[in-house]
């Protein structure tokens, strides 16, 4: 059901503010998203550069890194929205290239933009994506329902517009969750919003994982970066160090996130 971990998110309270909270509340060591030599050029300018990961079921990654990185173009290419030009993905078992359709059926997005209508009321976009997404019309019926319970009655006559920013947050998350995806992508989720609202965002986020969710979160605010179990930090379309937060932070000897950020970034800088 896509209110569950919404209409009751977890409060983050492991220890050193992350939600990993050790080994055993990572990845269940299977491999559901695999990239090898990731590239994406635009001409002769090479916004995604060889990237190498991989993730596995029950992870929270953090993608982390400046705008104009590649986060957002990279996104792109793992849902199918953009053709790589060379690389290889598999996700689930599925190639990217060759498997898409399969893919789109185990996968949610969640746009840097919310992909919501402004002009429609949130009632009439998840009406929508519902629909474009294939749920039959009892299960249409359902979701609709299962929004009134999530969103203030007052509200759901608004125009998105109008949505305060956090109940156009949870409502873009909402249409990301129709299908119940096993793997979910979120675009800088928290672009624009206040501290308060980034951290009961990313309880949604966590409540999600509790249910067995793999994420993938892109952002460019380093306060979010020990929320997730294992961080790729990337600058100039390339990952420049990878690993959970507490363990980068033991292997650099930084003192916190910033002065990792700034390390790393200034490293891969320096000939």
């Amino acid at each position: 059901m896509p209110t569950e971990g919404i209409n009751s998110p977890v409060t983050p309270t492991p220890p050193s503010g992350s939600f990993s909270g050790g080994e055993a509340a990572r990845g269940t060591g299977e491999t559901v998203v695999a990239v090898r030599n990731l590239t994406r050029k635009f001409g002769h300018f090479t916004a995604v550069d060889r990237l190498n990961f991989t993730i596995q079921r029950g992870e929270i990654i953090g993608f982390l890194g400046p705008n104009g990185a590649g986060k957002t173009t990279t996104i792109k290419m793992l849902t199918g929205l953009l053709r790589p030009s060379s690389g290889e993905v598999t996700i689930l078992g599925f190639d990217l290239r060759r498997e898409i359709r399969q893919i789109k059926k185990h996968i949610g997005y969640m746009s840097q933009k919310f992909s919501l209508y402004p002009l429609l009321t949130a009632r009439e976009n998840v009406e929508f994506f519902a629909g474009i997404s294939g749920l039959p019309p009892a299960r249409i019926k359902q979701v609709k329902q299962e929004l009134a319970t999530l969103i203030p009655p007052a509200l759901l006559r608004l125009q998105v517009a109008d949505l305060p920013p956090g109940i156009r947050q949870k409502v873009a998350l909402f249409t990301c969750l129709l299908t119940d995806p096993e793997i979910i992508f979120l675009d800088e989720p928290t672009s624009g919003v206040d501290p308060e609202l980034r951290r009961n965002f990313w309880s949604l986020i966590y409540g999600l994982k509790t249910r067995g969710k793999t994420l993938l979160v892109s952002t460019h605010n380093l306060d979010e970066a020990e929320y997730a179990d294992r961080l790729l930090i990337i600058h100039q379309g390339k990952i420049i160090l990878e690993g959970p937060p507490e363990e980068l932070l033991q292997r650099t000897g930084a003192s916190n996130m910033e002065e990792l950020f700034k390390q790393a970034i200034i490293s891969h800088e320096t000939p």
